[in-house]
């Protein structure tokens, strides 16, 4: 008895993890290191390519919300987070590396994992010889994996993403920045560059005007709003940058008290310390162009790029329709069931993408093992992550992250107080509404047989 799991990424890699604890053998294929996709480079599993942040960890944050239940599950993802866990104020954000060689040794370490690094070319093949198979090839599938996927008439959905520089910390000129929180909230854990007006406005021109890589089939409609170029953003308008990634909101100037014009802030991507991502500033500008024009924020005229910005299409199929609230494939037409996890199914962001995966994974396992399929509700935030996958009803379907919109819920605009209405602040309902969730989720592992979390 066993299952295949197709892609050693965040959500192949807790899929894998959650049918293993349900007792099941597992063959997790992974191309690399033979094959590597345009935006990976370690040969490890779970690699984060673009930020090293996994968002807000607060429960009045649709992310933080999302985090906190998939702990609750059992993640593996969220354990090897919390793991190598570096300083980033109010958000979980991690030394890439260490996290990513963490997930490995654990999966490595399992006995009834077992990793195959090879290609899978065939979903045909895969599904003669399991029980199950779940497809976790990423947004970077593959060109002979899209194929057969297209085929299959699965069709398939691009967008555009980009990754941002990293920069080596002793090359930052101190005398020009400071620490301080992200938005005046949390820990001063970011290193804060600061530009006035006119130096703002030269940046601004640079950009601009500044040569662009070229990028195979490149749309700006289709790229995505989360991972928007910072060129891109700033040909929206001169001050799209300043209500954006260069917020200069809770940073003033010590001396005048005043709010700095524009605000560089750069976030720690390794325990050390060492290197620094520059955070928001996702871009496709040539490697040369990127060393002049971010050369140009004070404090980073002689900053040393240890990675620079790439940007790559990413590939996602059309879910509403195709998958059920478990990521199953409605009508396969195959005589095993057929998962799909992780950003190829439509969901954006790395939790939301493990999300999937343990999804898929727990209803893998129950289906081989005959049980009732585990299905969490849309007034969970993983629940209703698959619900929009499997029942969006527009023509439109996007990539989408964690948010409060998706989730169903009864919390009104007011509460009653010793008898007496108080509308409620937008942080208390997002507040209210997490602890329902919660309240909702702990209540299934209570009544569900064995709880679903045990091993």
């Amino acid at each position: 008895m066993a299952i295949c799991v197709i892609g050693g990424g965040l959500a192949g890699s807790e899929a894998a993890w959650q049918i293993a604890k349900r007792g099941i053998e597992v063959d997790l294929y992974e191309m690399k290191p033979a094959l590597y996709s345009p935006a990976h480079n370690l040969p490890t599993l779970a690699e984060m390519v673009c930020s090293n942040s996994l968002k807000a960890k607060t429960l009045d944050n649709a992310s933080g919300l999302l985090k906190e239940e998939m702990r609750r599950l059992g993640s593996l993802i969220l354990d090897c987070a919390d793991e190598n866990s570096v300083p980033a104020g109010g958000a979980l954000a991690v030394d890439r590396e260490r996290f990513s060689q963490s997930v490995t040794k654990k999966i490595e370490d399992n006995p009834l994992i077992n990793i195959i690094r090879q290609e899978v070319t065939s979903i045909g093949e895969m599904v003669s010889k399991y029980q199950a198979v779940i497809i976790a090839s990423g947004p970077l599938t593959s060109d002979s994996l899209a194929k057969e996927l297209q085929g299959k008439g699965l069709a398939l959905l691009n967008f555009f993403d980009a990754a941002a520089p990293i920069i080596m910390e002793d090359s930052i000129d101190k005398s020009k920045v400071f620490k301080a929180a992200r938005y005046g909230k949390g820990t001063d854990d970011y290193i804060n560059c600061p530009m006035n007006r006119q130096q703002y406005m030269e940046f601004y021109d640079a950009l601009i005007h500044a040569k662009r890589a070229t990028v195979h089939d490149f749309d700006n409609s289709c790229v995505y709003e989360g991972c928007m170029p910072v060129e891109v953003m700033a040909d929206r308008g001169i001050d799209t940058l300043r209500f954006g990634p260069l917020k200069p909101v809770g940073l003033n100037n010590p001396e005048t008290g005043e709010e700095y014009y524009a605000v560089c802030q750069l976030r720690q991507d390794n325990s050390e310390g060492t290197m620094y991502n520059m955070v928001g500033f996702q871009t496709r500008l040539t490697f040369g162009e990127q060393k002049r024009v971010f050369g140009m924020i004070p404090g980073l005229e002689n900053a040393e790029f240890v990675r620079y910005g790439v940007m790559h299409r990413n590939t996602y199929i059309n879910a509403p329709g195709t998958l059920d609230e478990t990521y199953m494939v409605r009508n396969s037409g195959y005589d095993v069931p057929l998962f799909f996890a992780g950003q190829i199914t439509g969901v954006e962001g790395y939790i939301e993408s493990a999300s999937s995966g343990l999804v898929a994974g727990i209803n893998a396992a129950k289906i081989v093992k005959n049980e009732e399929k585990f299905e969490l509700p849309a007034s969970t935030m993983i629940g209703a992550l698959a619900n929009y996958s499997a029942n969006y009803q527009g023509s439109d379907y996007q990539p989408m992250g964690a948010n409060f919109g998706i989730v169903k819920h009864q919390i009104g605009s007011t509460v009653i107080i010793n008898g007496k209405k108080k509308k409620l602040g937008k942080t208390e309902k997002k507040q209210l509404i997490s602890e329902s969730a919660l309240n909702i989720l702990s209540t299934i592992l209570d009544n569900r047989e064995g709880h679903i979390n045990e091993e």
